[in-house]
């Protein structure tokens, strides 16, 4: 059990430690589940190819299973049923889908115009209440980019103008009318957290808190100890307690519910409660070091720093407290919170024992590159004497991305039983001639790049350009 607030505050502070844990639906209901239904298809073989299982192995003149939607069996000399499609895989190479862990398509679609700006809330520095699936546009069309990029899911985030900017979701990337259709079924949400310059710039500029760092800090601090008293009047049988944080709060998180249900409150009380795993755009190393001993203060997990350009100068921490960090592959100094970026980042991350390094996008031209990205980090730590192997690199884009979002079980690798989303690439995916030939999404064949029936066209673009 967890010790949801520490005495070192010296004050007369509660513990949740013994008290029953309510149930996490009390929380996480969710009037607006998935509708999404993976479209049957028949078993597909795809042979003697080079494939990389998102695990960290390599397999040359392999072959892939899918059948029911899912991996049947990655190996050699598989069998497939008489009515299976049979892909020819010599010369190409066969990974799981990639998955960016760090999207803002749907909710800053194109074109960016500004009636399509529904990323950021910033109408309050906590805006735990807001949910980004409620402003996601399905006919955005970086969807279909994307997907010719071999993304074959992805966590849409709101914007980092926020201290807490709301909850994220993850989507499979297949066409649809609603985001419910495109929800990926039981995968847990993310709670958008950030750190350092823009909240403070964004308040501060308006003249009101916070406007420093120190600000930052305390605005979490307020905003999880409301929370942290949410609970506790919602726990059965928990004795009531005597409201110990007083004053006009309206500037850091806007007290709490009197004890009626919340929003705001729900949202940082699933985070707390480990259901929400919390996602912080952060650069800094001292202020990662912070963030971390603020989830220790309240008892939630850091799922992932995102950005995190200094994230190399305490890699061995992230590594112990099992800490992803989603990362570029270069960009930095872009502002004095970026100054100490290096391009040896990720591969500096990945070094130690249960590290979980991941390329991420945050961008609608990015994404349609990921594998790229990831190239370019193999060169640059060659050239620092690292040398990384492809089936090592695999992992920053599949695997470890899924194991952050909390879907480990059900994508992310090619093994017996997962959903079978998967690329076949015309040649190593790390090579800057690297295209996606064919993308499937449980087992479904939603891409072709030679077969314009099976390249996605959202509704809005429809007439927008010619096809051939």
């Amino acid at each position: 059990m967890r010790t949801r607030l520490t005495a070192g505050l010296g004050l007369a502070l509660f513990s949740l430690a013994a008290a029953p844990a309510p149930a996490a639906s009390r929380f996480l209901q969710d009037p607006y589940p998935s509708t999404y239904a993976p479209i049957a298809s028949a078993p597909v073989l795809i042979s003697n190819a080079t494939v990389l299982t998102g695990t960290g192995v390599r397999l040359d003149n392999a072959d892939v299973l899918l059948r029911d939607g899912r991996i049947a069996a990655v190996g050699t000399g598989l069998s497939a049923p008489a009515d299976a499609v049979r892909v020819d895989g010599q010369g190409k190479w066969v990974t799981p889908g990639i998955i960016d862990v760090h999207s803002h398509l749907g909710v800053y679609p194109s074109p960016g115009v500004s009636a399509h700006s529904d990323g950021n809330e910033m109408t309050a520095p906590v805006t735990a209440n807001v949910w980004a699936e409620h402003s996601v546009w399905p006919q955005d069309p970086g969807f279909a980019a994307a997907l010719a990029g071999g993304v074959t899911s992805m966590q849409v985030l709101p914007g980092s103008a926020n201290l807490v900017g709301g909850r994220g979701v993850t989507l499979k990337n297949v066409p649809a009318t609603t985001y419910q259709a495109m929800k990926f079924p039981g995968a847990p949400w993310g709670l958008k957290m950030a750190c350092g310059e823009n909240p403070k710039r964004v308040y501060g500029g308006k003249g009101t808190a916070p406007g420093t760092r120190m600000g930052n800090v305390a605005g979490y601090r307020a905003a999880f100890i409301d929370a942290s008293e949410y609970i506790a009047k919602n726990t059965p049988k928990q004795p009531k307690k005597k409201r110990w944080f007083s004053g006009d709060d309206k500037g850091d998180s806007a007290g709490d519910s009197g004890g009626k249900r919340d929003l705001k409150l729900d949202t940082l009380a699933g985070a707390i409660q480990g259901d929400i795993r919390v996602h912080i755009h952060c650069y800094r190393a001292d202020e990662m070091a912070t963030m971390l001993d603020l989830s220790k203060e309240f008892g939630f997990k850091i799922a992932a720093f995102h950005h995190a350009v200094e994230a190399y100068k305490l890699a061995d921490r992230l590594a112990e407290e099992g800490v992803c960090g989603a990362l570029w592959a270069d960009w930095w100094g872009f502002k004095m919170e970026a100054f100490d970026g290096i391009q040896d980042n990720i591969a500096l991350v990945d070094r130690p024992a249960n590290s979980c390094a991941i390329v991420h996008s945050d961008s609608p031209e990015g994404i349609q590159r990921l594998n790229q990205e990831a190239g370019k980090v193999i060169a640059n730590a060659r050239r620092a004497g690292i040398e990384i192997a492809p089936e090592r690199a695999m992992m920053w884009l599949t695997s470890n991305a899924a194991r952050s979002l909390g879907v480990e079980k059900q994508t992310g690798s090619l093994e017996a039983g997962k959903m079978g989303d998967v690329v076949v690439w015309n040649g190593s995916p790390f090579s800057s001639y690297a295209l996606a030939e064919k993308v499937y999404v449980d087992g479904h064949q939603v891409y072709d790049r030679q077969d314009v029936r099976r390249q996605p066209l959202s509704d809005f673009m429809l007439g927008q350009e010619a096809r051939p």
